[in-house]
């Protein structure tokens, strides 16, 4: 029988990377909060000018808080004595993940980087957030050709609790979601670009979006549904619709009911590479709002690029500092 657990041991090959990625969107839809936990950090410019020789000593755990006009963000890079991890624990530097009571457990405290004009000084964000799954999901989908990288929706549904001054009130509930990806090779050497999005329809199932072009021609599409119960099945992929283009040009797409137009409610983060977004979406003729992502290969392979990270991606080799 297989471990449903996310399994924070997995070994990491040179070259290659793990992360466990956790959301949350609140039940009045006005705030939400991402996680993303990294070994051999797939964004990090540290691990790419190093060789990817070893994933360990390029680790961070990225919180992201989104209060109405105030994000607070920090992805923080450490080096390998900074970096714990058994099969139910991950920790890197002051933040945590535990699995424990079929649930997941976070603490945070990092460091947010200036965001002008919202926020012009560091601060720091500090929490605690705990996701139960309604139920786990062991299966896994590859998402190129030739299986280099795999991604495994390990929760699509989970009720969220977060606690943090950072917004009003000092915290909320909602509904959350928890994925893993893994790979052997860097995301760019195989993808030009992807859109991925997820979501909860009025009968509370899981949709799930992935639209991915490889850099050989090939494609993956995935459209998911999970009930509440924990079935899952695919349904007919939509046609995918073009966004609008954030600050830095990066373009983007959805898949939509072809009689409908997606919208953009909250732009959560707008990089040359990679953009995060709440939206208005229509599936099956039905609205509901999604979580988004797109993610431009072609973008970040360019050097520029990866040198202008280290202003929103500090590395702090010696722990504890």
């Amino acid at each position: 029988m297989p471990d449903i657990r996310p399994c924070f041991d997995l070994k990491v090959a040179p070259e290659g990377y793990l992360w466990w990625y956790v959301d949350g969107i609140s039940s009045c839809q006005q705030y939400c909060v991402t996680v993303i936990a990294f070994v051999g950090s797939v964004f990090s410019p540290y691990y790419h000018f190093a060789g990817r020789t070893n994933p360990e000593n390029h680790v961070c755990i990225n919180v992201a808080l989104y209060p109405a006009g105030k994000h607070r963000w920090a992805m923080t890079e450490r080096g390998q004595k900074a970096l714990m991890r058994e099969r139910d624990f991950f920790q890197v530097g002051p933040s945590s993940l535990r699995w424990e009571n079929n649930g997941l457990t976070i603490d945070f405290d990092e460091t947010s980087i200036p965001r002008p004009p919202a926020q012009w000084l560091p601060r720091q964000v500090r929490g605690h957030i705990r996701l139960e799954p309604r139920f786990i999901n062991d299966m896994s989908f590859r998402l190129d050709r030739d299986g280099l990288h795999h991604w495994r929706p390990i929760a699509p549904l989970a009720e969220i609790s977060v606690s943090s001054d950072s917004f009003p009130g000092g915290g909320w509930k909602g509904e959350g979601y928890i994925d893993t990806n893994h790979g052997t090779v860097p995301l760019e050497s195989t993808f030009k670009r992807w859109d991925w999005s997820r979501g909860t329809d009025r009968q509370g199932n899981a949709i799930i979006l992935y639209d991915a072009d490889c850099g050989d021609g090939s494609q993956t599409q995935l459209a998911l549904r999970f009930s509440t119960d924990g079935q899952m099945n695919h349904f007919p992929v939509p046609p995918g619709q073009k966004l609008k283009r954030g600050f830095w040009g990066v373009e983007r797409h959805i898949q939509c009911d072809p009689s409908q137009q997606a919208e953009i409610v909250k732009e959560l983060e707008d990089s040359p590479f990679y953009t995060r977004s709440l939206i208005n979406n229509y599936l099956n003729g039905e609205q509901l709002l999604m979580m988004h992502e797109t993610f431009s290969g072609n973008r970040f392979s360019n050097t520029l690029i990866k040198c202008m990270l280290p202003f929103r991606m500090p590395r702090r080799s010696r722990w504890p500092v």
